[in-house]
């Protein structure tokens, strides 16, 4: 991946044909690694090894023949000016009454306005309103290529110049001319990309949404000086910032004074209030509830979990899916195949009926119908819509190819602690092996002393609760063995906390609790054994409790349902294992894992021939996630897996799985369903139209209508919603 990423603001595009020449005039640039162009949001995205002068790209984007602007704020879409929608206004005042006396033969009235009115009233329409396409249609081809602009152009051009030709040519008589189609045609694909950028800017709404979670300043409590209201980037790490009753919460960080319920449903999709109070994390752009906070800063800008959602989104809408490849070779060939149907059916025409002026109106009908606005637009704005809509429930997807990917998955790979469990393990049971309960808990809780790991802060919970609890201990040459256990010197004595394969591999004998720790694996108990390593002596068994998350089972019934394989990794013994897979209608298991055994696993069903997606939170996740077709990573869990996975779950709710699956479903349907319709149209529409049974009104309406109903169809999207159990 390129260390170095621009977006990049383009103008002028409006066709797939226009994306396919800015990426390749990007791609030209010197140091451009991948260059991604979006015809949704009008933007670029630039991957290089090292910086890029902004003035570099903005060079080779005009030798294209568009413009080009630097990004402040995140593209959001194209946003209809009020001067566009002015222009389609008054372009549809001059062509209206060039359609009065078409309508009036609909009722059997034969009406004629003259000739020099006709002319007066196009004229404006076509050089003044249509000045946009002659314009970028030019500078396409000063650049050597074609798009949507050209053939407009041509085609109105063509049926304007006829019209002219035979009020000129006296010899023709009351000959019937064609201005209005060359002005309803102009006025129909106006009104077309203006209801377009509407449309678009809908498709975006998610990002503004997240955008405007942001608050401008925060109130800042420093050194017992009166509270101040500052601008948010004035804000540092570790300040105290005061929640008032009703606000948004303006930065990341933990709450140190106060208690209140917060509303994070924009950022994470829960619809219920959560509790908050000292020692909880609270995210920027949530509301507080009825109380008021004090909240110590941890992070600011774009370093806030606020700020990397909205780059998640936005590097999702910008990317590719790979279905994308095959518009793209379409498009770039596009253009000049429609012109050369053009002339063959001006040609045609011509030679076979001796027709000169119908002819040339088939001729523009080919152009005008051809236009590929629609398959430019199909891809990108349902993937904006459905990365938008996951995102307001708490589904981050990361890119395109996690999205496409998504919905081929037929077997999910689970985590157990932290995924499908609470991950907060409670000591259940202390069982000592020729020492006092209390001493075993005693140097137990030394050894785990200072580590974060989920059953060590329930070791050191026990001994804080212990009602005969010996004096704290302190442990030395604390060494951790990944996937084992953790070694340590403890008030002279050499020991091991950790599995049976540890101990087994230390020659420690288990048999006086061997039968216990059965029992208690059974029942879905985690078991660490306690030893000392000098003296190859068991001191005790530790029994862990971790409850199932409220909804796991449904989660996974929702999967089978779908017809989807699960399968259950983890660390811990089988006997544990198996007991929490029972209970939650797991059809596979695997115990006893080390981190890279979970990628050997994942590894070994993708050569089965699996789509496989693993769903897991913790470090020792990050390599499986990145390992499987599609990571899904609790957002619950570490950064690392986060970063590891192509989908974060912001709440760690094993019912998203299955929903991130579904969208992504609904999602590559609306492409498949827009691709469809975008061919067909022009499949279709080009061979009607080369052979006379179209005529241009119908061919510029229907053009319009093409781009519209694409981008109306992804916006369906922004009506799914999560399955509610």
């Amino acid at each position: 991946m390129s260390q170095f990423q621009q977006t990049v603001r383009i103008e002028g595009m409006s066709c797939a044909s226009c994306v396919r020449r800015v990426e390749k005039a990007l791609a030209s640039v010197p140091g451009v690694a991948h260059a991604a162009v979006n015809l949704a949001t009008e933007s670029a995205r630039v991957d290089s090894d090292a910086p890029l002068a902004f003035a570099a790209l903005q060079q080779a984007i005009g030798k294209a023949g568009y413009a080009a602007s630097e990004v402040a704020a995140p593209a959001g879409g194209a946003t209809p000016r009020i001067a566009e929608g002015l222009a389609v206004i008054l372009s549809a005042a001059l062509s209206a009454p060039l359609l009065v006396p078409m309508v009036a033969e609909w009722f059997g009235m034969h009406l004629m306005m003259p000739a020099w009115l006709q002319w007066l009233l196009a004229t404006p329409v076509q050089f003044v309103f249509g000045a946009r396409f002659y314009r970028a249609g030019w500078k396409a081809l000063k650049a050597g290529a074609g798009n949507m602009d050209l053939l407009v152009a041509l085609g109105t051009s063509a049926a304007y110049g006829l019209s002219v030709y035979l009020v000129l040519a006296p010899s023709q008589g009351m000959a019937h001319l064609y201005f209005e189609a060359s002005a309803v045609v102009l006025t129909l694909v106006l009104l077309g990309k203006w209801l377009e950028a509407r449309a678009k800017r809908q498709t975006a709404s998610a990002i503004r949404a997240l955008q405007d979670l942001r608050p401008a300043t925060a109130r800042v409590r420093r050194h017992g000086e009166p509270d101040a209201d500052l601008p948010i980037d004035q804000v540092r790490v570790g300040d105290i910032v005061v929640i008032r009753a009703g606000e948004r919460v303006a930065v990341d960080g933990d709450v140190v004074d106060g208690a209140s319920h917060v509303d994070e449903s924009l950022i994470t999709g829960e619809s219920l209030p959560v509790a908050k109070q000292l020692g909880d994390h609270v995210t920027g752009g949530a509301i507080n509830g009825e109380g008021l906070l004090l909240v110590r800063t941890g992070a600011t800008g774009a370093e806030t979990m606020l700020s990397r959602i909205i780059r998640l989104v936005e590097d999702a809408q910008s990317a590719k899916a790979p279905v994308q490849k095959l518009v793209d070779q379409v498009a770039a060939v596009f253009v000049p195949v429609v012109l050369v149907i053009a002339a063959l059916t001006f040609a045609g025409w011509w030679l076979g009926a001796g027709n000169v002026e119908q002819a040339v109106i088939n001729a523009v009908v080919v152009m005008v119908i051809a236009c590929p606005c629609a398959l430019g637009l199909a891809t990108p704005a349902a993937i904006m819509a459905g990365t938008g809509v996951a995102a307001r429930h708490g589904i981050l997807i990361k890119n395109a190819e996690a999205l496409e990917m998504a919905r081929q998955v037929d077997t999910v790979v689970f985590d157990k602690t932290g995924t499908l469990t609470q991950g907060k393990p409670v000591l259940a049971h202390m069982l000592p092996n020729g020492v006092p309960a209390a001493r075993a808990l005693q140097l137990a809780a030394a050894i785990q002393r200072g580590s974060e790991h989920a059953l060590a802060r329930a070791v050191l919970d026990a001994e804080t609760g212990a009602p005969d609890a010996l004096p704290t201990l302190t442990a030395h040459a604390v060494t951790t063995l990944a996937g084992r256990g953790v070694a340590a010197t403890v008030d002279g004595l050499a020991l091991l906390l950790g599995s049976g394969r540890l101990m087994a591999e230390r020659g420690v004998d288990l048999a006086p609790l061997q039968r216990h720790a059965g029992e208690l694996e059974a029942s879905g108990h985690t078991v660490s054994w306690l030893a000392d390593a000098g003296g190859k002596q068991l001191l005790g068994l530790l029994a862990f409790a971790d409850q199932p998350k409220q909804h796991a089972r449904a989660a996974v019934a929702r999967l089978h349902a779908r017809g989807i394989a699960t399968v259950m990794l983890t660390g811990d013994n089988l006997g544990s294992a198996q007991g929490v897979a029972l209970a939650m209608g797991i059809g596979s298991v695997e115990a006893n894992l080390l981190p890279a055994d979970k990628t050997t696993v994942i590894a070994r069903l993708k050569a089965q021939g699996k789509r496989v997606a693993m769903v897991g939170d913790g470090i020792n996740d990050a390599p499986a996630l990145a390992a499987a077709h599609v990571g899904i990573a609790m957002a619950t869990g570490t950064d690392v897996a986060m970063n590891a996975a192509g989908i974060t779950l912001m709440r760690g709710e094993p019912l998203l799985v299955a929903d991130a699956i579904d969208i992504s479903h609904r999602t590559f349907s609306k492409i498949r369903q827009n691709l469809f319709w975008a061919f067909i149209y022009n499949v279709a529409g080009i061979p009607l139209a080369a052979l006379g049974m179209l005529n241009p009104l119908l061919a510029g309406a229907a053009m319009a209508f093409s781009s519209v109903s694409v981008i109306s169809n992804a916006l369906l999207l922004r009506r799914w919603q999560p399955s509610k159990e």
